[in-house]
């Protein structure tokens, strides 16, 4: 068995089953880094999604007030997954179940580890604040990771290898988060964005919806292969195909002429901006946070 097959033994909680934790979870199990059966989902109100999640990936999930308790109060590592709204209340419970040395994983955008601190009323708690994106359910996402003080090396291990088993892990100072959050929190949609003009653009040209997603999907995946295995910068690659009075020349002074490079720089700040703006709204809406 492989260090990071060792994961299987323990037992991962998921508090909140949305979108994001959904994508990490199906990554896990892809990878077979953990066996499907030491996952269990807990959420409010969703049974169905629990009942989907369970058919889909082989995962456990409770809504059960007592069988939720017990997990919480067991399990080595649970993973926050909820909506930033709902942290408070999450929170609020977490705090009264966990044991001193469980591994919180944060996945909530714009939490900072001393707000989920206080919020837990457990200022020593071990803490890990994250910011995945959804690239992670096919193994090719990109992790953000800060550290609270007070854990053990093989917390950061176990840490490290959840989100490694799913792409890459970028570990940086806490305040770097929204910074980061800005490019590859949100970057794939960015990118989505940018396939779907390209898609239409096809379509425009006479192109057949699957003959323009086709192509579309491998210009994208192709130009990130070449930054990835030449080892050259996105502009000089970019110089290369760029001939004088050429066709994609005129293509870039269009861009140009929209400005695309700043927007799209200005979107990442905005994104970052936001996510600031996020922690700092959560911060002032919850009692515990207001009182400490």
């Amino acid at each position: 068995m492989t260090q990071t097959r060792m994961l299987i033994e323990d037992r991962v909680c998921f508090f909140g089953a949305g979108s994001m934790a959904e994508a990490v979870a199906r990554g896990l199990i892809a990878r077979a880094v953990i066996a499907p059966e030491q996952i269990t989902f807990l959420n409010r109100s969703d049974q169905s999604k629990l009942d989907r999640l369970r058919q889909r990936y082989g995962t456990n999930g409770t809504q059960d007030p007592a069988e939720k308790e017990q997990v919480l109060r067991t399990f080595p590592v649970v993973i926050l997954a909820m909506k930033p709204k709902d942290a408070a209340e999450a929170l609020r419970q977490l705090g009264t179940l966990v044991g001193p040395r469980t591994l919180i994983v944060s996945m909530i955008a714009g939490l900072s580890i001393d707000t989920l601190r206080r919020l837990l009323n457990r200022p020593e708690q071990p803490v890990v604040r994250t910011m995945p994106n959804t690239s992670s359910s096919i193994g090719l996402g990109v992790t953000g990771v800060s550290f609270s003080d007070g854990l053990s090396e093989a917390q950061r291990r176990t840490a490290r290898l959840l989100f490694e088993a799913v792409g890459v892990v970028v570990e940086t100072e806490e305040d770097k988060i929204d910074a980061l959050t800005g490019i590859s929190g949100s970057g794939p949609a960015y990118v989505y964005y940018l396939m779907e003009a390209l898609i239409e653009a096809a379509e425009l040209g006479g192109l057949t919806p699957e003959q323009a997603r086709e192509m579309t999907v491998q210009t994208v995946l192709g130009a990130a292969q070449m930054v990835r295995q030449t080892g050259e910068e996105p502009a000089e690659l970019r110089r290369k195909v760029t001939s004088p009075n050429g066709a994609t020349q005129a293509a870039i002074a269009k861009l140009d002429e929209s400005d695309f490079h700043g927007a799209l720089i200005r979107a990442a700040q905005r994104c970052s901006e936001r996510s600031a703006e996020m922690g700092r709204e959560l911060e002032s809406q919850l009692p515990n946070a207001e009182s400490n």
